[in-house]
């Protein structure tokens, strides 16, 4: 994979986990805003790691921002993780 799309990606992960923790953070609002967040979540999981890696992290992903007191586990950034160091791709 290139290094500048992996480093992006890396970057983006961070990104999206500190949003989703970021509704886990703020009391009343959290519950609310991981109506939106969680759907939109899985699609950019989708999107920026396509085929069954991304189908599985993105279901995930919104099973653990759509459940109350999950929001602390980056699932973005586990999923980089994976792909960056222990995919056989």
């Amino acid at each position: 994979m290139n290094k500048n799309i992996n480093l992006t990606k890396l970057v983006l992960s961070l990104l999206f986990d500190a949003i989703g923790m970021a509704s886990f953070v703020i009391p009343g609002v959290g519950e609310f805003s991981d109506v939106i967040w969680a759907p939109l979540s899985y699609w950019l999981m989708t999107k920026m790691y396509p085929g069954k890696i991304g189908q599985v992290s993105g279901v995930i992903n919104f099973v653990e921002e759509a459940i109350p007191g999950l929001d602390f586990i980056p699932t973005f950034t586990l999923t980089w993780l994976y792909v960056t160091f222990l995919s056989n791709k």
